[in-house]
């Protein structure tokens, strides 16, 4: 085995009185790619900054190999005292003859050198520091979450260009498909402690099962250890008091061992409480344009959304993904063209920003909006504790500020506060940035189980597969295409990867509702009929009764022992159930059809 260029080893270090690594360590040699993953907040931030040498640990050894030389990507880079993203980079870089690979890297990262630190979004700032780190061709790479604030095509440029290189990486990720493609080992840090798996991150999560169910193994084999030797203190015959005093320390052992055994961190809760039932059609977009400026953002974009679909948006940073998440949701209106909301929506709206977030109030005041101790949650109240608890919260956490969270816990407590409101409409934007994967697994097993609707923008390729049921990514020049699945089937249905889709000139694929009497042919009164009105105001009303009804006989052919008891009792439910929904979409189809006529006439008007 070739000797580590980097070592280390029984790594321990305290904060606040808890033990945060136990003698942990990793090592990596020449060539190798090693991935460290575990829960937010279980070190490996703090890890990989003890192997950068940028804070200290209380003990153990950091050995790196000399004349080896290491870079370090923070989360959060630090690009202060440079007059420009060019300085940065070529600081980073100690052989001038390599001084091109700053150019080079800037440029390929979308950036010109000439960018202002000071002023830099956070993305430019994270693509500055990937520059800086990768002009410099180290040694070994350490590389702390370098995907976030990343858009597909940079990901997908990043994972390219790190497979390419000779160098040792460590790499702490939540992108699942970066890490099965890079790595070749797995450091799994849990309750203090590394474990190793030689084997690439596929493997992983089958391994860490494996390890779990025999510590439970071992756990129960200890419980019944302590139990007899309880007994043979309650009951044994007495013998010599030397030899009693050192049972009685064997068991006291035993206890500390079963307490380290079972020392585990608990699991996230996610419950999404359920509102009425939507309409089946939650949103009809129709010839929809948006601009910014001279900039197109959306152009003659008909799509329509119907209950229960997950429909992912993708595409570069700066393409509108967010802008057209909002004119779906009508937080924003279109140019031209006409947006109708299905009746019946509660929409509750997770922000890749965090912005509804106060840092200066408490975590209990956030989840209760400072009105006591109880958290409202669905139609039911809950005490703020047992609720945080739900979410890796401490009770001691209750008046934390949410300024000094870190940003995974600011992430969970979002979709706390998010959860705890009844919905059947989900917008998420970016709602997997600083998750662990524990979290983002039951994120998706959440949101596969949710009754509602889900509009979400993301970069995760591997969350967008298991997630969405089609994806909505553009073409350029404010063309957007609609493909059916997941991330992978819309790259197979491209025939090739996200760069080369964006400059495709596939024709667009577009699903728009019926267009007769929508106002094609345009009214010279600029207002509804009496009769349209009345329609318009009294079909929600019709529609709402029509889901009751709906729901009743659901309920009674949920009855597994209706059809024993009473066939045709059965076949006449059915037969009703299905009636009235072919009624309720007929009913859709008119109030979408006559709303959209009222929007085009008073289009006219203005």
């Amino acid at each position: 085995m070739a000797p580590p260029l980097l070592l280390l080893q029984d790594i321990t270090l305290t904060l606040g009185g808890n033990p945060l690594l136990d003698k942990a360590g990793f090592s990596v040699s020449a060539g190798e790619r090693l991935c460290l993953v575990g829960r937010n907040g279980s070190g490996k931030s703090t890890l990989l900054k003890i192997a950068a040498g940028v804070i200290q640990p209380d003990s153990g050894t950091l050995f790196l190999q000399p004349g080896a030389s290491l870079r370090y990507l923070p989360q959060e880079p630090d690009l202060s005292g440079y007059a420009t993203t060019a300085d940065y980079v070529l600081a980073q870089i100690t052989d001038p003859s390599s001084e091109w690979r700053a150019a080079a890297m800037l440029d390929a990262l979308g950036l010109t050198g000439k960018e202002n630190p000071a002023t830099v979004s956070g993305g430019e700032a994270r693509r500055c520091a990937i520059a800086g780190a990768l002009a410099s061709a180290p040694d070994i790479l350490l590389l702390d979450e370098p995907t976030n604030h990343l858009d597909m095509p940079t990901i997908e440029w990043l994972e390219r260009e790190l497979l390419s290189l000779n160098c040792a990486m460590v790499i702490i990720s939540h992108d699942r498909r970066l890490l099965s493609t890079l790595s070749r080992s797995v450091v799994w840090l849990d309750r203090g402690m590394t474990r190793r798996l030689d084997q690439g991150f596929s493997r992983f999560e089958a391994w860490r099962e494996e390890v779990l169910e025999q510590e439970e193994r071992d756990a129960h084999k200890l419980d019944r250890q302590i139990a007899r030797e309880e007994d043979w203190m309650r009951y044994g015959v007495t013998a010599r008091r030397k030899r009693n005093v050192r049972r009685v320390g064997e068991l006291a052992a035993l206890r500390a061992t079963r307490r380290d055994a079972v020392r585990v961190q608990g699991s996230v809760t996610l419950t999404a409480q359920s509102a009425s039932t939507s309409s089946r059609l939650v949103a009809v977009a129709e010839n929809i344009s948006k601009s910014w400026g001279e900039r197109c953002i959306v152009r003659d974009l008909d799509l329509r959304v119907l209950r229960g679909d997950r429909l992912a948006i993708v595409g570069a940073n700066g393409a509108g993904k967010t802008t057209l998440l909002r004119l779906l949701v009508g937080q924003d209106q279109p140019d031209s063209g006409t947006i109708a909301l299905g009746p019946s929506l509660s929409m509750v709206t997770l922000d890749q920003q965090r912005r509804t977030l106060d840092p200066d109030k408490t975590l209990a005041d956030t989840l209760t909006g400072g009105g006591g101790d109880m958290v409202q949650v669905g139609t039911e109240k809950r005490h703020v504790i047992g609720y945080m608890k739900d979410f890796l919260f401490k009770p001691e956490q209750a008046r934390t500020p949410v300024g000094v969270l870190s940003g995974g816990e600011r992430g969970r407590l979002m979709l706390a506060c998010a959860l705890a409101q009844p919905s059947n409409l989900l917008v998420l934007d970016e709602p997997t940035n600083d998750l662990d994967l524990e979290t983002l697994d039951l994120l998706q097993e959440m949101l596969a189980s949710y009754d509602g609707t889900v509009l979400l923008v993301s970069h995760d390729r591997d969350f967008l597969d298991r997630v969405a049921t089609s994806v909505l990514t553009t073409d350029g020049d404010g063309i957007w295409t609609d493909y059916a699945g997941g991330y992978s089937d819309m790259l197979i249905q491209k025939n090739g990867t996200l760069e080369e889709a964006l400059s495709s000139e596939k024709p667009v694929v577009r699903v728009a509702p019926p267009k007769e009497g929508a106002g094609t042919n345009r009214s010279s009164t600029k207002k509804l009929s009496y009769k349209d009105q009345f329609a318009l105001d009294n079909l929600p009303k019709e529609m709402e009764k029509l889901e009751r009804e709906a729901e009743t006989l659901r309920t009674r052919l949920a009855d597994s022992g209706l059809y024993s008891r009473d066939p045709k009792l059965f076949q006449k439910y059915s037969a009703d159930l299905q009636k009235i929904e072919e009624k309720l979409v007929e009913s859709e189809e008119k109030w979408l059809e006559l709303e959209m006529k009222r929007e085009s006439l008073a289009a006219g008007e203005n």
